[in-house]
């Protein structure tokens, strides 16, 4: 199982943890601690400190205590969101729940019973089971947001923060590099465009005159994730879909079906199922044209003559991501720079990089362009792309000037880690807190039993 694979299973939380040697069965679900009207179960320290132990060997011997207090943290927050009116809409949770279970499909080739397989439930009993817990951590992400919404830092901040530290103590940076990317989507020929077509005016067709079933026919013929539900894509406000799809959705009454309409992904039929006021509940059922072996050609060659523009000077690489990228690319906004998304800027230890660009750029000069490469999206859409070494740095220690973002990235986050412990402990002076005693021996979790206003 490759590392982007990892991240995502256990961002979902979705994890089958077993008996636990420091606590039995019978008794791994009781409360260890209430937080204002929240309650913390035993099994998820045990469940946080597994997942921790699958990745990482040699805990400490106190990571019981560190975990215990960061999840009495999030239930502050979770306690206060509350407290606060703060909103997370059901439809929200649900798309963040499709997203992340599409994402782990993608990568498991859209296998269904791959993914029943190591979750041990169907992807609707996965879903139940972690709606509610995907729902707390959302609020809490929005309280964490709202408290630190106004946390900053100024150039003097952070060359304070860069002389606070000592300088044996100094990080070592390795080499990085900045890669800039055109991305390029193989055009679909006219044959395959029609086929698409036609098979959906058929489907449609025997929906609407001979009466088949549409779910069954979506079940059987859709190109994306929703054939396992019938095609239904559940409730959705405006602002979900793309512009094409929403604005066929939302002209439709109850029953009715859409003529063929084209967006990003394909080709489209889409049924109104239920609508209220400004939600609706549609079905459809999605044919992808086939990109064939001469698409695929054809794409490359054209990609190659952007490189040779680039590279005669003819075309800057800004000017061609805007000419010939592709807009859906988080890069194509940032002038075909890549974002790292561990850090937010720009710079990546070259063993970050995805391996196809690992072994393309390592022996790159800087602003030469590579030839056209083929990959896959997590959906498995075939792309190609030209990149672009745009800068490497030396392996050197910390240095304010030339390690400025990175310096004043560390700063903040210092400063946002302060700001939310001054905040936990203002908050636990006024809220009710309960603690089981097998977590006395914690030193950490003294300032959650102590009474600061008790005289010495």
């Amino acid at each position: 199982m490759n590392t982007a694979m990892k991240y995502w299973i256990s961002a979902l939380c979705f994890l089958c943890i077993g008996t636990s040697g420091w606590a039995q069965r019978e008794v791994i679900d009781k409360v260890v601690a209430t937080v204002g009207g929240e309650l913390v179960l035993l099994s998820e320290v045990e469940e946080q400190r597994a997942l921790m132990a699958s990745q990482q060997s040699n805990l400490p011997d106190d990571i019981r205590c560190n975990i215990m207090d960061q999840i009495m943290a999030n239930k502050l927050l979770l306690n206060q969101s509350k407290l606060d009116s703060i909103m997370v809409a059901d439809e929200e949770v649900e798309v963040q729940l499709d997203a992340r279970i599409e994402r782990i499909l993608g990568f498991m080739n859209n296998d269904v019973s791959q993914f029943e397989e190591y979750y041990g439930q169907s992807i609707n009993e996965v879903k139940a089971q972690f709606r509610e817990d995907l729902k707390s951590q959302l609020l809490v992400e929005r309280m964490r947001g709202q408290i630190m919404a106004s946390v900053t830092v100024t150039p003097s901040e952070v060359k304070e923060f860069f002389s606070s530290i000592p300088k044996d103590s100094l990080p070592y940076f390795n080499s990085e590099v900045e890669v800039g990317e055109i991305v390029y989507k193989p055009k679909i020929n006219k044959g395959e465009r029609e086929k698409a077509i036609s098979l959906l005016e058929e489907l449609r067709e025997r929906i609407v005159e001979a009466g088949e079933d549409f779910a069954e026919l979506a079940g059987k013929y859709s190109d994306d994730g929703s054939a396992r539900s019938g095609g239904d894509l559940g409730w959705a406000k405006r602002g979900r879909y793309v512009p094409e799809f929403e604005a066929a959705a939302f002209r439709l009454e109850k029953d009715e079906i859409s003529p063929v309409i084209e967006s990003q992904f394909g080709f489209h039929i889409i049924q109104m199922l239920e609508r209220r006021g400004n939600s609706i509940r549609v079905r459809h059922i999605l044919i992808k044209p086939a990109i064939t072996d001469a698409d695929l050609e054809l794409a490359k060659a054209r990609l190659d003559s952007v490189r040779h523009l680039i590279m005669d000077d003819s075309i800057s690489f800004s000017l061609a991501v805007k000419r010939f990228g592709n807009d859906e690319q988080q890069s194509y906004n940032n002038d075909g720079r890549m974002v790292n998304p561990a850090t937010g800027n720009t710079f990546f230890e070259i063993g970050d990089l995805d391996p196809d660009i690992y072994f393309t750029v390592d022996t790159m000069d800087v602003n030469s362009v590579s030839a056209p490469f083929m990959f896959r999206d997590p959906t498995g859409e075939r792309y190609f792309r030209i990149v672009q070494l745009q800068s490497r740095s030396k392996p050197h220690k910390a240095d304010l000037k030339q390690d400025y973002s990175k310096i004043q990235l560390a700063a903040i986050e210092a400063k946002k880690n302060d700001f939310i412990s001054e905040w936990v402990e203002d908050k636990v002076d006024a809220t009710y807190i309960d603690l089981d005693p097998m977590f006395s021996g914690c030193p950490v979790l003294m300032k959650w039993t102590i009474d600061k206003n008790a005289k010495p």
